[in-house]
């Protein structure tokens, strides 16, 4: 193309220098240059027309024959064009194999802009979801999916955790949903279909419970006999295997009771209907139990309660999760130790944290903690009549409230396990009332 450029100023030099020669032959210089270079201006408006008709049919079809620096620039535009189709019909086959690829998978796939709005998703999605591509494209994804918790799991912005929820389309298909971010503000979602890994689920819990539930009468008889052996004036030796017996069962009731209620809370993530939970009276008798419990250990308890703000949820749930924690630091903290109660509200949500000065634990067993029967001293928690159950229980409940639980530890220096609550669940006491 530089080299045409040099050629197209040669030409209309010796074009302008030709027209005024002949202009001067005849008296006119000036009137012979001006001829030739309108007929200059013709040739070139002539080729321009035709490059502009050539460019305009796009259809593949070979350069206006031309000469000179036209015929350059004609070949050089005709080979950047044939680049371009090939460039294009590459990008265009990798569009079609992820699409291809994409209809081939089982999960629905759905692209979603920074508008919340549908842009674009794969077959499956169809299926499992509902979506019409000739209605739905460009259409807010609340307007589609419109079930209330998976509204708030999609607004609240994090997905660390998945989202189990029925299909729309279908109510016997369980759907586990995953949101990932990209770009400047658009998410990703996908959804997948786990309804036969929740049926196995289902079944194992079953037995668990049915399990739990067949030892409970067998339980029941050897504590009546214990209790009325022990009435009886027995043997030193006997009376105290008799003692023993009777506290392994205790425990062994207590296990079945905790597996039992475990598993109930399995059963589904989300709670059935939310009631006005008042918090106050509810950490009062949390804490009439622990002193209960601590008897002459010593313990000191300090009650911090934010009487302003209370909760939505399950009464019974939420008083299970709190008086474990509150049971734990009675059972694990030394005797003279302090134990904290606190409640209270924040832009976040609501927090109910326990905190304990004894001996704290070790980082590495915090992730574990919440994990059934993880014990982090075998010897210590089969002492205090745990069942290995308590925070597994704590953390089954906080996800059906769509809560957390956090865990702050330092070994020597006490603990601190503290109960994370949206604020769509926190209801200031009036509107409680």
């Amino acid at each position: 193309m530089h080299v045409s450029r040099h050629a197209m100023l040669i030409n209309l030099l010796l074009c302008a220098l030709a027209s005024l020669a002949l202009g001067a032959l005849f008296g006119y210089p000036m009137a012979g240059l001006a001829v030739g270079l309108l007929v200059r201006s013709i040739y070139h408006a002539q080729r321009f027309s035709q490059l502009s008709e050539w460019l305009q049919r796009e259809d593949g079809s070979e350069p206006p024959e031309a000469k000179g620096a036209w015929g350059d620039l004609f070949d050089e535009l005709a080979r950047t064009q044939k680049r371009g189709r090939s460039r294009e019909q590459y990008l265009r086959g990798i569009i079609s194999r992820f699409q291809q690829s994409s209809a081939a998978l089982t999960d629905a796939i759905v692209i979603v802009d920074n508008q919340n709005n549908l842009e674009w998703w794969n077959r499956s999605a169809d299926r499992l979801l509902g979506l019409r591509a000739a209605s739905d494209r460009g259409k807010p994804l609340m307007n589609l999916l419109r079930d209330p918790r998976f509204v708030r799991y999609y607004r609240k912005g994090h997905y660390q955790e998945p989202l189990e929820l029925p299909s729309p389309v279908n109510g016997d298909i369980r759907l586990q949903y995953q949101i990932s971010h990209f770009g400047e503000g658009d998410r990703l979602l996908v959804a997948r279909d786990i309804t036969r890994l929740v049926r196995l689920e289902q079944t194992r819990q079953d037995f668990v419970a049915n399990a739990s539930h067949e030892l409970r009468t067998p339980l029941t008889v050897i504590r009546g006999y214990l209790e009325t052996f022990l009435d009886q004036d027995l043997p030193r030796p006997l009376a105290r295997g008799m003692n023993q017996m009777q506290q392994q069962a205790r425990r062994m009731e207590s296990l079945v009771t905790d597996l039992l209620l475990l598993s109930r809370l399995e059963a589904s993530q989300h709670i059935s209907d939310e009631h006005p939970i008042f918090v106050q009276s509810l950490i009062r008798q949390m804490h009439e139990d622990a002193q209960a419990l601590s008897m002459d250990r010593g313990h000191s308890f300090v009650v911090e309660v934010d009487s302003n703000y209370d909760l939505l949820g399950q009464e019974n749930e939420l008083q299970s999760a709190f008086s474990n924690l509150v049971f734990n630091a009675v059972r694990y903290t030394p005797d003279n130790g302090t134990i904290t109660l606190r409640w209270w509200a924040d832009t976040e949500g609501g927090h109910f944290s326990v905190t304990d000065d004894g001996i704290g634990i070790e980082p590495m067993h915090i992730p574990r903690l919440t994990e059934r029967f993880y014990r982090i001293d075998e010897s210590r928690s089969s002492a205090s009549g745990g069942t290995g159950l308590g925070l597994a229980i704590v953390k089954h409940v906080l996800v059906r409230h769509d809560g957390h639980l956090t865990i702050d530890s330092t070994p020597g220096e006490g603990s601190t396990f503290t109960c994370h609550f949206p604020p769509d669940m926190v209801v200031p006491v009036r509107d409680a009332d």
